[in-house]
């Protein structure tokens, strides 16, 4: 986060809920200081807001008296939290050698195509949003992804069709 947008949103932190709050306290309880707590609070309001926008951040900063620069590398150096809005399905695409040996660049390009995005971008009806990550550990399935918290493996044209259309039609 740049210098400029930090002072940008000096006076702008949102208010945690109190379900926010109740989570982190939570989670104060557990590890030996606020530094040590701050990736477990991103995590939280992610999950709470569906992200982590600056006001979040801000709040969170504030809320357990960490800088904001600290807490943005953080949330900058794990590509789970989301500083920008997702789509309602977040499909994490495993882009390590062991997919990219089991054609795993062809199935990424159908899946670009098929959605008309690519790593880091957001389809127009907010459904999808395309993440490359360097290892679901599932290697022997090759090539996986996974959609919210389901692995789909073993991945093909035909696999992908379905995939996109199930999760379609599950939020129709």
């Amino acid at each position: 986060m740049s210098s400029q947008v930090i002072a940008s949103t000096k006076n702008r932190a949102r208010v945690l809920t109190e379900a926010e709050i109740s989570e982190i306290e939570h989670e104060k309880t557990l590890y030996p200081d606020n530094q040590a707590v701050g990736l477990e609070a991103l995590k939280i309001v992610q999950n709470h807001q569906g992200w982590v926008s600056d006001e979040s951040l801000l709040a969170i900063a504030e809320y357990l008296d960490l800088s904001v620069a600290d807490l943005e590398g953080v949330a900058t150096f794990f590509n789970l939290i989301y500083r920008q809005p997702v789509g309602r399905n977040v499909i994490l695409y495993c882009d390590s050698v062991s997919c990219w040996i089991c054609r795993g660049d062809d199935i990424k390009n159908y899946l670009s195509e098929r959605l008309s995005i690519d790593y880091g971008q957001t389809t127009e009806d907010n459904e999808f949003t395309l993440i490359p990550v360097p290892c679901l550990g599932d290697c022997n399935n090759a090539p996986v992804m996974m959609v919210g918290q389901d692995l789909h493996r073993n991945l093909t044209k035909a696999g992908i069709d379905e995939i996109i259309d199930q999760y379609r039609n599950k939020n129709a």
